[in-house]
């Protein structure tokens, strides 16, 4: 059905007389007549019906006009929904890592929360692998995601890119430890990423570089639980140079080559226009700058 004779029914329904819908609408009376009939034809049945001079609606008229109602008003919200200059309203779903939530993420919610009352943000954590793989559902509208300088990712053609922050990433290792390079600890066993395989990769580019093979023994998400690892004399991990850390752990910076992590907030192209989604994502930035 025509949306626009649904509008005309309506306000048939509301003024009683086509004479002053043509009126209410800046339209003629033949117009909305026309337009009335055409919306019989499409329902299958008369809409309206005589009246003195007049017309009135039949009752299945008075139903499809109630049915009316409701279809404009929904299309009247998503509209507003859907305008980029339109007050953000709706809910926005982020997939992304704890790190990123927390330096990221949070400031903007906060921010929103003052500015912008109208957006809700729903928040779950994942790893990229798992995160990416939500975005290319449409499960959720915004990823935190992260490479590193020596793992680059490789991004879809899909998928809209905007860089956040770099963190500067080292060597953790027991406090005290004697070594002050990789290969002094090429017979340890190596703590690396348990949901992603991004840090992995790195270690083994270094490893290789400085002539050892790495023995993997622990797959860990957590880096409090990587902390108490290294701690309890259980291994060696890649770590952040610029987090705190437990006082039994070390972390040494690498250089020749540096290393660092790099985080990004990762849209599917196009979608940054609506409005409660552009809302987040300008906030993200400005935490940048």
């Amino acid at each position: 059905m025509d949306v626009r004779r649904l509008r005309l029914l309506l306000e048939l329904s509301r003024l009683g007389s086509m004479h002053e819908v043509a009126a209410e609408l800046g339209t003629t009376t033949s117009t909305v007549s026309q337009g009335i009939a055409a919306l019989a034809r499409d329902a299958g049945t008369a809409l309206v019906e005589p009246h003195g001079r007049r017309v009135r609606l039949t009752p299945a008229g008075a139903r499809l006009a109630e049915h009316a109602v409701t279809i404009l008003a929904a299309i009247e919200a998503a509209r507003v929904d859907l305008d980029p200059a339109a007050e953000p309203h709706g809910v926005v779903r982020v997939a992304g890592f704890a790190s990123a939530i927390r330096r990221s993420l949070l400031p903007a919610i906060d921010d929103l929360s003052a500015t912008c009352p109208g957006v809700e943000v729903r928040i779950s954590e994942y790893e990229p692998p798992e995160a990416v793989d939500l975005l290319s559902r449409d499960d959720v509208d915004l990823v935190l995601t992260y490479d590193y300088n020596l793992a680059p990712a490789s991004w879809r053609s899909e998928h809209q890119v905007v860089e956040l922050w770099e963190s500067p990433w080292g060597l953790g290792v027991p406090a005290g430890g004697t070594g002050r390079e990789l290969s002094a600890y090429a017979a340890h066993p190596w703590i690396v990423n348990s949901r992603h395989t991004a840090d992995e990769e790195v270690l083994r580019i270094l490893s290789s570089m400085s002539g050892f093979t790495p023995t993997i023994a622990h797959r860990i998400d957590s880096l409090e639980l990587v902390d108490d690892l290294i701690v309890a004399q259980h291994g060696v991990a890649l770590l952040p140079l610029n987090r705190p850390t437990h006082p039994g752990v070390t972390v040494l910076p690498l250089r020749e080559p540096r290393v660092s992590l790099r985080a990004y907030a990762l849209t599917r192209r196009g979608r940054d226009r609506w409005p409660p989604l552009r809302a987040v994502l300008e906030r993200l930035a400005a935490s940048v700058r």
